[in-house]
């Protein structure tokens, strides 16, 4: 039996899937609340005050009263005060004598219904020129705690039944348009998800009525705000998301801890620090989140082998901290290609953070070219120093030409690890399903990208795999100009990124369809059943920036690349999205929460670092370029020195 949701699990679900599981499967609380939030534990006394405030403005005759002149006759301030005397007298007084002992939260509750009633007296003084005296609060006020449920149709031909109580149902005369409110008494952390849950209500209650439906979220405090979106607003975006979501949500709900693919974590890292579950969530998902063992050999090549004395350079670190006062003891060491790693254990009481703010004078004291990289890590911190002879793997010493079978999971090589194995990323995973990818001039980004799709086309016929490719530079794939994996030939221009991104959004649409013909619910279980296969589609954008100048191409492109993030995995079609320039006006908060997997390399500052990574990660900035990168799943980095395909040779 497929479970049922309510319109606040929807919401968590978009805020972060884990915390949604964890609800769902567990209970608990479920509010990403700041530290300086305010007015928690009042949010029910609220509702039910500005219910009761509603009915009695729709009951008693003396606020009809209030509205006998003329609209242009009217004063909203003094209709504000008379509405808010009357209530007080007739309900906020009485309420507060039997409730004595909650004055101080009762006094922080009437400071936001106050608010709300001068919303109220605007909206009815503007309603009062389409409406008689008698009419406008009903006309106008139309209902409180609506119960609705609707069945959604889901893209794997099931359904899944959604709930939910709606807190009130407004009318605007001038726009001829219900709209469905929201009270929410705290600034939520993340608004998009607070305005998918009442979309959903707005949709359900559209479908009910036959009738387009406003969404809005007042947000009572600290100060009363009003975030209003309409129904064309939400039409092809949040209301065509909402099955695809449901889906997820089941898929997640069925997930268990023995099984890979775990529900992804928040694409807002900022949110954990904040998680009402944070450390049940760190426990609960810690072994799902481990990388999966890779697949290629180590190299053991005698050309690309320098000894290094380790045991020394730990004894020197230990050495040079304990002239600051830190007391640490070396642990291990693990040599990569472009830099060593030194393990500490630091001294009880010894902070991390003593550490971590002593990269600059560990360069000058080491004698090395750049600032370490110094991280917390399980049991350990690590210190990363840049090897004075840096070895670079070659792509054909770890992949090989080969053609996989069609039910193959398709793979992206990443870079080799620590222990000189190559990490790669599954795109059927819904954590590494579509990449954000970052580096600015001399980091490798091109040959990361190259390395990348060469990776691909040596494993997958193109019966298996077709390739989008953009590449507005004209400099990063010319040698891939006539492949026979191409999707359609390489994009140059604004205009056909645009337009190839918009098909690949119909060919999501119509492999959906197809999908829902034979009642399955991705491409792997599609083409197990189908007599014609469909490949996967795999899109490298390459130098997304470039074409984000303009605000026509800029908006179109984001509404697409939000289509896909959020819905394509399931239909086989996967993003790359690569930048220089990861600036915040680039990478908006819209493309990176559909952009589940991220690679940065090395980044013009640390701004730009914690773009791609996360609020609070700036270690790309410092990274040696040339494929030194950082992998990121979830809140877990992995930092990885990309493949060299010195040859290009197309099979």
């Amino acid at each position: 039996m497929k479970p049922t949701f309510n319109a606040t699990q929807v919401r968590i679900a978009f805020e972060c899937p884990r915390l949604f599981y964890l609800i769902k499967r567990f209970g608990g609380k479920s509010l990403f609340l700041n530290e300086n939030t305010q007015n928690i534990g009042i949010g029910e006394k609220f509702h039910k005050l500005a219910s009761k405030l509603n009915k009695i403005l729709k009951e008693d005759k003396r606020f009809c009263e209030l509205f006998a002149p003329t609209a242009k006759q009217l004063d909203t301030a003094a209709i504000a005060n008379q509405i808010q005397s009357f209530f007080y007298e007739l309900e906020f007084f009485p309420y507060l004598e039997k409730n004595a002992s909650q004055a101080f939260a009762l006094y922080q509750i009437w400071q936001g219904l106050k608010h709300l009633i001068q919303h109220w007296a605007e909206l009815l003084v503007k309603n009062r020129r389409f409406c008689t005296a008698e009419s406008v609060i009903t006309k106008t006020l139309q209902a409180e705690e609506i119960t609705i449920t609707h069945n959604f149709k889901l893209p794997n031909g099931s359904q899944s039944k959604i709930t939910g109580k709606l807190d009130t149902l407004v009318f605007d005369c001038e726009q001829k348009r219900l709209c469905v409110v929201e009270y929410k008494t705290y600034k939520p952390a993340d608004l998009s998800a607070q305005l998918a849950q009442v979309a959903i209500y707005s949709y359900m209650l559209a479908k009910k009525e036959n009738v387009p439906v406003d969404s809005a979220v007042y947000c009572i405090f600290p100060e009363f705000q009003e975030y209003r979106y309409s129904w064309e607003e939400l039409e092809n975006t949040v209301h065509e998301l909402i099955p695809y979501k449901l889906q997820q949500m089941q898929e997640w709900l069925a997930w268990e801890k023995s099984q890979p693919n775990p529900p992804p974590p928040t694409p807002q890292p900022h949110l954990c620090e904040i998680c009402p579950q944070r450390e049940k969530c760190q426990t609960f998902f810690q072994e799902a989140d481990k990388p999966s063992n890779p697949t290629s050999s180590r190299q053991d090549k005698p050309d690309n082998q320098q000894i290094v004395d380790t045991d020394a350079l730990g004894k020197q670190l230990v050495e040079i901290l304990q002239s600051f006062k830190i007391g640490v003891d070396y642990v291990g060491a693990a040599v990569a290609p472009a830099f060593i790693r030194i393990k500490l254990k630091p001294h009880l009481g010894v902070k991390i953070a003593s550490l971590l703010k002593l990269s600059n004078d560990l360069q000058v004291q080491m004698g090395i070219s750049s600032p370490p990289l110094i991280a917390p890590q399980a049991g350990y911190v690590s210190i990363d120093l840049p090897r004075s002879a840096r070895q670079i793997p070659v792509f054909t010493d770890y992949i090989q030409q080969q053609e996989l079978p069609l039910d193959a999971p398709v793979k992206i090589a990443l870079g080799v690890d620590l222990n000189n194995c190559l990490i790669e990323a599954n795109l059927s995973d819904p954590n590494t399903c579509h990449f954000l990818v970052g580096g600015t001039t001399g980091s490798g980004k091109s040959e990361f990208l190259r390395s990348l799709l060469l990776s691909l086309i040596y494993r997958y016929s193109p019966q298996h795999l077709q390739i989008a490719l953009v590449d507005p530079k004209r400099i990063t794939f010319p040698e891939f100009e006539k492949m026979g994996w191409l999707y359609s030939p390489i994009v140059k221009e604004s205009e056909r990124a645009i337009e190839l991104m918009s098909e690949l959004c119909e060919e999501m649409k119509s492999r959906y369809q197809k999908f829902e013909s034979l009642r399955c619910f991705d491409i792997t279980q599609y083409n197990s059943k189908a007599t014609h296969p469909l490949p996967r589609i795999v899109c490298i954008f390459d130098e997304y920036a470039d074409f984000m100048a303009e605000k026509k191409s800029r908006e179109a492109l984001e509404q697409s690349i939000k289509q896909l993030g959020a819905k394509s995995r399931a239909a086989g079609i996967h993003l790359i999205i690569a930048t220089q320039r990861p600036e915040a006006k680039i990478v908006t908060p819209l493309i990176r929460s559909n952009l589940p997997g991220r690679i940065a390399l090395r980044t013009a500052s640390e701004a730009d670092s914690k773009i791609i990574l996360g609020n609070d990660q700036s270690s790309a900035a410092y990274l040696l370029g040339k494929g030194d990168l950082l992998f990121q799943v979830g809140s877990q980095l992995q930092r990885l020195q990309s493949l060299l395909a010195r040859n290009i040779s197309i099979p």
